[in-house]
């Protein structure tokens, strides 16, 4: 994988999809496997002003979602703290499994193909949203639209949360 800058690559004949525009990382060991609400929103908040990217602007988010009760409830919090619930929000766990560290990978990448083709892929099996989940959860069938700005989660066990802003 090389990173460039965009001009660069195009000048090239690259494709580009998108644009990294923040990150951040936050740990909060607080339990060595329970999810925490409280760093991971603040990992998708560094990440927004790290990126000049309000939280408005962002209209899909890949949810690290693991399919836990309460990992699954702990981020739909973290979200709704960070940007509020009108994002599109996927999963893409439930079609590819837990891929430990190349999970991250796969959420930037399906991040960078919803801004660039304006596809969001549903969240595979999910057919009664637990009612704490107050987000707007694509499923059933994949969703189209034209937004300007993702965010991607990644999560890990000890409290150790990675949050990535794309841009068009």
């Amino acid at each position: 994988m090389v990173l460039e800058r965009a001009e660069w690559a195009r000048a090239r004949g690259a494709r580009t999809y998108g644009a990294l525009a923040g990150s951040a990382v936050s740990s909060r060991a607080h339990h060595i496997t329970a999810s925490d609400a409280e760093g991971q929103a603040c990992a998708m908040e560094m990440a927004l002003r790290d990126g000049g990217v309000s939280p408005q602007d962002i209209g899909v988010v890949h949810a690290h979602a693991t399919s836990t009760e309460s990992g699954d409830v702990a981020e739909a919090d973290a979200i709704r703290r960070a940007i509020g619930g009108h994002a599109a929000v996927t999963a893409t766990k439930s079609m590819t499994g837990h891929m430990f560290g190349a999970s991250g990978a796969m959420g930037a990448m399906v991040s960078l193909l919803a801004l660039a083709e304006g596809v969001v892929p549903a969240t595979l099996n999910l057919e009664q949203q637990d009612p704490r989940v107050e987000l707007d959860l694509v499923r059933g069938a994949s969703r189209t639209g034209r937004w300007s700005a993702a965010l991607a989660n990644s999560f890990g066990f000890g409290g150790h949360n990675v949050s990535l802003v794309f841009t068009k």
